[in-house]
């Protein structure tokens, strides 16, 4: 509910509107003052009031993608109108080159995107001298792609050693967040960084510094006054930093093997749930004392946590998902464990929608289960073969969206019948995707280790 004072030479009054959930206009009365207004035109006059006054530039709408997985961190766009087909010159806005490689997704507010790369080391096919790894973070155009600004920064060495597999997702993995009116770069070792959205630097901190064989690649958190970190691999903790400042305003340890961002369950009792080595643990986001733990993923764990209602689902290791009810106390593995199940994904998080839970494997299965007991409703190798997947998925518009490294995407209907609807190839970029896609004002922004895409018109 919104209340307006309107204060004309003529007249004084008190307007309170209603909204719907979807921020559209339900019902506006005046409360004092000449109320001979046609109740049409108070509508729209208060329409056009609430816009100017609650949707100011910097704001974040429901349309904005303002952090890893959306708004809410589980992966799903409102949006309709969402594309289903394209190719490298069919239903494309707008691409623009990157200066490097990266696993981070962009992220958008209003007018703007923001998005991470890394250039100089941990390049393919010649890896480089450390020495010269830079970080780049940028502000593109919404409409257009154009570069607004962009910073580049030197990191704390020495850095993870760039070999195998395990380094493919590079220097540059945590997804930047806005509350709206400011930027929170997570960069590892390096640390928390805030910008002002012209590109001001306000404040850096640490947390940690730490690597890993394995990088880092958890991203950054917004709750009330504070940005939370799962600082996993940089110093074993969960850090909560005052958002204005960077001061620490607590800090948990024991967070083992956790490469995933955790999740914010609101309620009479907020909670911070992230999944790690062995166990599922709850914390609250605002003292970071732990409120219930239960057994979990017998392994390092990547997917991050989902939920629907009262019950929270993890996946992770590659064998393993289950459910637990939250609310416990101490060990709820008894009391509140609904069911586990020797299934699940190693890298790519879930998605809950109606009723069912998606995610694909690293090999390109993809599957859907039921949330009520963990039972498999199918299980479906994508056809042609997918390759590997260590993106995550994301919903719009009644259709999931799997993006593999090298083959694709492949757009899945919602439902629990198996339904390929199109499979998308960008015919003249042949360089990897590790990132998951952004979705905004019906469009999808998706990137690959050469350049970002706005698909859609």
């Amino acid at each position: 509910m919104c209340t307006v004072s309107l204060d004309t030479p003529h007249t004084v009054a008190f307007v309170v509107a209603s909204f719907r959930s979807d921020g559209s206009l339900q019902s506006a009365r005046t409360l004092e003052g000449n109320s001979s207004m046609k109740n049409i035109s108070l509508l729209r006059f208060v329409q056009t009031i609430f816009l100017i006054a609650c949707l100011l530039p910097g704001d974040s709408t429901a349309a904005d993608w303002t952090q890893f997985r959306g708004k809410d961190g589980l992966g799903i766009s409102q949006d309709t109108s969402v594309p289903t087909k394209w190719s490298s010159t069919e239903n494309i806005a707008w691409k623009v080159e990157l200066p490097g490689p990266g696993a981070s997704s962009p992220i958008t507010l209003g007018d703007q995107v923001f998005i991470t790369a890394y250039s100089g080391y941990g390049l393919i096919p010649s890896e480089g001298e450390q020495a010269k790894l830079t970080r780049h973070l940028l502000c593109l155009d919404r409409k257009m792609g154009d570069v607004v600004w962009r910073k580049e920064f030197a990191p704390k060495l020495p850095e993870h050693k760039y070999q195998g597999e395990g380094s493919y997702h590079g220097y540059a993995a945590s997804t930047p967040m806005t509350d709206g009116k400011r930027l929170y770069v997570f960069f590892g070792k390096s640390g928390v960084f805030c910008f002002d959205l012209k590109g001001s630097q306000i404040w850096q901190a640490d947390v940690g510094d730490r690597t890993n064989r394995w990088g880092s690649g958890t991203s950054p958190l917004l709750y009330k006054d504070t940005i939370i970190i799962n600082a996993s691999v940089e110093s074993g903790s969960l850090v909560a930093l005052n958002k204005d400042t960077g001061d620490e305003v607590w800090k948990t340890g024991g967070i083992r093997s956790a490469w995933n961002t955790p999740i914010l369950l609101s309620g009479k009792r907020p909670e911070l749930v992230v999944s790690m080595s062995d166990h599922l643990v709850s914390y609250s986001p605002t003292n970071g004392k732990e409120l219930w733990r239960a057994e979990g993923v017998h392994r390092y764990v990547c997917p991050s946590v989902v939920h629907h209602g009262n019950i929270v689902y993890a996946i992770g290791g590659g064998h393993t998902s289950l459910a637990v009810r939250i609310g416990g106390e101490g060990n709820v593995t008894e009391s509140h464990g609904i069911w586990r199940l020797k299934k699940g994904a190693n890298v790519s998080s879930p998605i809950y929608y109606k009723g069912h839970l998606y995610w694909t494997r690293d090999g390109g299965t993809v599957c859907c289960q039921n949330p009520e007991n963990g039972e498999m409703v199918y299980e479906e190798r994508f056809r042609p073969g997918a390759g590997r997947i260590w993106s995550s998925p994301v919903l719009a518009d009644g259709k999931l969206y799997y993006v593999s490294q090298h083959k694709g995407t492949f757009v899945v209907a919602a439902k629990p019948e198996f339904e390929l609807l199109a499979h998308n190839i960008f015919e003249e970029d042949d360089s990897r995707t590790n990132a998951s896609p952004a979705v905004s004002n019906g469009q999808i922004l998706l990137r690959t280790d050469r350049f970002l895409y706005c698909i859609g018109k």
